[in-house]
């Protein structure tokens, strides 16, 4: 199964009480599905995944399948730091409607996060998972890095269909891109140097910022793709503060203000994640009137 395009992890709403919104998920869901987005990603980083319990994420996945056109993959965070849990989540994923699950690599016991630990991790749960297995490395979130030589290993599993590659080191997106065939892509995971990641030859991304700017992020994969490289750094250039201002400026909290800002409602942070403060809301109402002026 080839992943390429442009996908979003969607927020995953709550309500000023922390408790699961799925009357505002349900709500929200038809903007991004007549959006240009190839797919969806929920419970990854941006779902909050590590902060809900299984119940809540089997709840999240059940009441998405149904609003998604069956030609838009899912794919689903199935992320836990037991190999057996994470078995256990991929086979529930699966079982509610997920095309696919996308695994972080797990990272409580960072040191002896080995790639040999790696390996035994993800072999386990692809052979187990009934849908294609892809890996996720976020080493500014976790810690830990998934090398391209253990992945390189991995990759010549079956059940391995690629890589989420957060990162912004473009020398790594280029030792995983010589890995990869019509059996295993690369996404890039990071809206901030994503025009250099398509110029190493991903086959397409995972961004924060598609959920927010779907057409811009699509634009951009497809620029690049048609050799039209002028205009893909020019927009690339436009995007870049809003990139940065959701990703390592304000983070969740700050993806879900930008959207309130949009018209898409997707609740608030859950604790320990706090609401984005109004100055940070002020830098992004902001940072999108400046890209509108320059597109308009």
């Amino acid at each position: 199964m080839l992943f390429s395009g442009v996908y979003a992890p969607l927020p995953t709403p709550f309500d000023e009480h922390g408790t699961l919104d799925l009357g505002r998920l349900r709500a929200a869901l038809p903007r991004w599905v007549a959006s240009p987005l190839t797919g969806f990603v929920l419970l990854g980083t941006n779902g909050e995944a590590g902060l809900l319990s299984d119940d809540e994420a089997a709840r999240v996945i059940g009441e998405s399948r149904p609003l998604i056109p069956a030609d838009r993959p899912l794919i689903a965070g199935t992320a836990r730091e037991s190999t057996r849990a994470a078995i256990a989540a991929a086979k529930q994923a699966a079982s509610l409607g997920a095309d696919a699950v996308l695994v972080r690599t797990p990272c409580f016991f960072k040191s002896q996060m080995t790639g040999a630990a790696f390996e035994r991790h993800y072999t386990a749960v692809a052979d187990a998972s009934p849908v294609p297995v892809l890996l996720y490395n976020f080493t500014a979130a976790t810690g830990v890095n998934l090398l391209p030589d253990t992945v390189a290993r991995l990759a010549t599993h079956p059940n391995i269909a690629g890589i989420k590659e957060s990162g912004s080191d473009i020398a790594q997106i280029a030792d995983l891109v010589a890995l990869s065939s019509p059996d295993f892509s690369v996404l890039a995971g990071s809206a901030s140097t994503l025009y250099a990641a398509l110029c190493a030859g991903v086959s397409g991304a995972i961004l924060a910022l598609g959920a927010l700017m779907p057409g811009a992020c699509a634009q951009l994969v497809a620029l690049v793709q048609a050799g039209r490289l002028d205009e893909a750094r020019a927009l690339q250039r436009r995007v870049l503060p809003l990139a940065r201002l959701i990703s390592t400026g304000h983070g969740v909290p700050g993806l879900k203000a930008a959207l309130a800002l949009t018209g898409i409602d997707a609740g608030f942070p859950r604790a320990p994640l706090a609401p984005a403060p109004a100055a940070a809301v002020d830098q992004l109402r902001a940072a999108l009137c400046t890209y509108e002026d320059h597109t308009a």
